[in-house]
């Protein structure tokens, strides 16, 4: 099969959403339709023997929430295409957005999800965002349509208005709550009523050819009429699909639907991989790269650290950018510049894994690492590139961590190396005391850390407050400037895990104060990983 038609069947894309708006379940149940699991575990049932498929960090199960970032890959049949998803589940708790933003860096498109109840909320805003800064194509579900919420009027004009996104209803929904008929799937002309099953995929779909077919009054009574109304208002009121729009992250398909119920869920899948583009090009420092080019290049956006307890295992994940992944192949790490033979690539189903032979522009592969692979380095078979667009984001809290037996200091060290490397959190070493300070964008991470520290290495520590608010990495081309802002602020300089200088101020006066006083020095708030 040529190389251009493995990646016109690719599909790769990320789930985005704010805390509890039942993401990780739609994910579960995307999964469920793609035939890749037989059963989906609920999030909320945290006390339960089964948790969901993509939460399988122990915090994550006794929190149930999404605190890492899960790599599900799965085969879909469609009118007699064969398609290959890969599904990146994003953390959708506020306190993860770097790890989040990483991610949207290795996806094609994205599925946006809208708690019915509560319209757009502080998250959705934040990682549309991230997407319009890619143009990245956006789907939208609405879901808990089971459950009474805002009018799916309302909610669409929430969407167009604080998303800057114009929305294109392609199903709509008959009632909500205890009054929940269904939807009328407008792309297709068909009914879907509403069963409530979680253990099931089947769905029950009614063909309207006309919507004055009275088969709709049989089935939906007084409802129908009400249906017919929205109908007529939609078809004056909202523009057609644009694809060009949706394309560039202008227009945004809508669905609406149950995911706890798998109700709506295989009417957007279908619906997103017609829609949802293939692998498209990437920007690297020295150009763009095509993925229908020959030669191999990819990029690590994720380094995930003992997914596997038993073998105590760090996976570096890759999203493959052109040409094809061949099982023993050498490639160049171009960061350190070696060759580096990729002899058991893996792809993930959530913490099941199988190795994997070969693999094209959009699949996202794992490699494991002994401590090499950086998040942002960049493997090729040939030429040097460099692939631009995953930073480090400077830290917005910082807490000092206080490790209570002192003679465990060397596992503290690898332990929180790990963490680092693998973006879970930053670590900094300051340069005074040689003390540990975590630096995060939310407290959570914090608690990730220090459960991870004990659970993984042995390592029995707890975290205090700090003096310190803020960080921005500095550089400067007078090396004696340099090295006298080092003398006079030496208190207030760290290095990070990858030996980056950073300054911490106290304050935001304080930051601006120092970097008036000090024009010659660079202080950035990102920093584009090495």
């Amino acid at each position: 099969m040529s190389l251009a038609t493995e990646i016109e069947k690719r599909r790769t894309f990320g789930i985005i959403s704010h805390p509890d708006s039942g993401k990780t379940t739609l994910t579960e149940k995307l999964l469920l339709f793609g035939g890749a699991i037989q059963m989906a575990g609920a999030v909320k049932a945290r006390k339960a023997s089964r948790h969901a498929t993509s939460d399988w960090m122990k915090i994550e199960q006794e929190r149930g929430i999404s605190v890492a970032s899960s790599v599900m890959k799965f085969n879909y049949r469609l009118d007699n295409n064969d398609y290959e998803i890969n599904l990146l589940d994003t953390p959708g708790h506020q306190d993860f957005s770097e790890d989040t933003y990483r991610v949207l860096t290795a996806v094609d498109s994205a599925m946006m999800v809208i708690d019915s109840g509560k319209g757009v909320e502080a998250q959705t805003e934040k990682l549309m965002g991230v997407c319009r800064m890619r143009n990245t194509p956006i789907v939208t579900f609405i879901n808990k349509m089971d459950r009474d919420g805002l009018e799916p009027l309302d909610i669409l004009a929430d969407i167009e208005d604080k998303l800057q996104i114009e929305c294109v209803p392609m199903s709509w929904p008959i009632g909500m709550g205890k009054l929940f008929k269904g939807v009328y799937n407008l792309h297709k002309q068909e009914l879907n009523l509403f069963t409530p099953s979680q253990d099931t995929a089947h769905s029950d779909n009614v063909h309207i050819e006309d919507l004055d077919d009275p088969r709709l009054d049989e089935l939906l009574g007084a409802q129908a009429d009400e249906l017919r109304e929205h109908i007529e208002l939609l078809s004056g009121a909202s523009n057609p699909l644009d694809m060009a729009q949706f394309l560039n992250g202008g227009q945004t398909p809508v669905f609406f639907g149950s995911a706890i119920n798998n109700f709506g869920v295989k009417e957007l899948l279908d619906a997103f991989v017609e829609l949802a583009p293939p692998p498209g090009p990437r920007e690297a420092a020295e150009r763009v790269v095509e993925p229908e080019e020959t030669d191999f290049s990819a990029f690590a956006f994720k380094i995930q650290a003992n997914m596997d307890p038993a073998h105590r295992d760090r996976i570096a994940f890759f999203r493959i950018c052109s040409g094809k992944f061949e099982k023993g192949m050498s490639v160049r790490h171009h960061r350190i510049g070696k060759d580096v033979k990729l002899a058991n690539a893996t792809v993930f189903m959530a913490q099941d894994r199988a190795h994997v032979d070969e693999a094209y522009a959009g699949d996202i592969i794992g490699i494991h690492n002994h401590g090499t692979i950086r998040i942002g380095d960049t493997f090729t078979s040939r030429e040097p590139l460099k692939f631009t667009g995953i930073p480090n984001f400077a830290p917005e809290m910082f807490r000092r961590v206080r490790l209570k037996d002192p003679m465990r200091r060397k596992q503290l060290h690898k332990g929180l190396m790990q963490l680092a490397e693998e973006g879970a959190v930053q670590v900094f070493k300051t340069v005074l005391s040689g003390d540990y300070l975590l630096g995060a964008v939310g407290v959570l991470q914090f608690d990730v850390a220090v459960a991870r520290l004990k659970a993984e290495y042995n390592v029995d520590a707890d975290y205090v407050g700090t003096d310190f608010k803020l960080a921005r990495w500095i550089s400067c081309d007078n090396a004696a400037k340099l090295k006298e802002f080092e003398r006079l602020f030496s208190a207030n300089l760290a290095h990070d895990s990858e030996e980056q200088l950073a300054y911490l101020a106290p304050d935001a006066w304080k930051l601006n104060y120092t970097e008036e006083q000090w024009p010659e020095i660079s202080f950035h708030k990102t920093r584009e990983s090495l």
